[in-house]
């Protein structure tokens, strides 16, 4: 009988150090940026940010904590302290992908905007600090806006892409080139076609009793569709986070 009962506690207590141990082995991959990218309230729908159409392409051993915020840039995300509680609570293993530009650009708002110089310290302290935690930073460029003159498609970003890509290289951090990816997404579909990744909206909508039409952030047919490129660029890159997908 004591025999019986010491092999249902030892089965018992495996089964739970397995789990535990199944548990501890879960990747969570943080995404911190602005609003193209952020979590939506129901009152914005159909905006909807990329962030939450990511999760349903992997697997349930990796949870996507989406942190990005709107109107947020490399400055004011931390200035708010929506960086310090992800920082105290990184693993080694997990990933943060860093998406930032949109709204650094804005230098006519102090908060808010910073210079080229500002904007590459602000990243490679990021990328230091998730390093510090054993995790693995990862760089987006910010996605293209919707912004054609004369069928051409017209980037609006100016130099701030080009820091993400020269911080990437010189500290060899892995890069998902979103404008790159965007803007050849956006140019393959042309002007009015592309008008169905955004968030168009016709008057008469509950949350947008006058309509609305707005070229920068996106619709869920746009969240699904840019998610599948950044899907697209770590498997490229051939992240571990590669083999968590479905």
């Amino acid at each position: 009988m004591r025999k019986n009962f010491f092999n249902i506690f030892t089965a018992g207590a495996l089964a739970i150090f397995c789990s535990f141990t199944l548990l501890q082995k879960k990747t969570k991959l943080y995404i911190i940026g602005d609003s193209t990218a952020a979590n939506k309230a129901q009152k914005a729908y159909p905006e909807t940010g990329w962030g939450m159409a990511l999760q349903s392409y992997f697997k349930n051993d990796v949870t996507v904590d989406n942190r990005a915020l709107n109107g947020r840039s490399t400055k004011s995300f931390r200035a708010e302290k929506h960086w310090d509680p992800i920082l105290a609570q990184l693993n080694p293993g997990d990933y943060v992908f860093i998406e930032f530009g949109h709204n650094d650009e804005k230098t006519d708002k102090p908060a808010v905007g910073v210079t080229l110089t500002e904007f590459k310290t602000n990243l490679i302290n990021y990328i230091e600090e998730t390093r510090s935690k054993k995790a693995f930073p990862v760089l987006l460029t910010p996605i293209s806006r919707r912004s054609f003159k004369n069928g051409v498609l017209v980037d609006s970003h100016g130099d701030y892409p080009r820091i993400t890509r020269q911080v990437a290289d010189s500290l060899q951090v892995p890069l998902i080139d979103m404008l790159v990816k965007t803007e050849s997404l956006l140019t393959r579909l042309g002007d009015k076609p592309s008008v169905k990744l955004f968030n168009y909206v016709d008057s008469g909508n509950v949350n947008y009793p006058i309509g609305k039409k707005d070229d920068t952030h996106l619709s869920p047919e746009g969240a699904k569709q840019v998610a599948g490129l950044v899907v697209k660029g770590f498997k490229e890159l051939k992240l571990s986070l590669a083999k968590h997908l479905k």
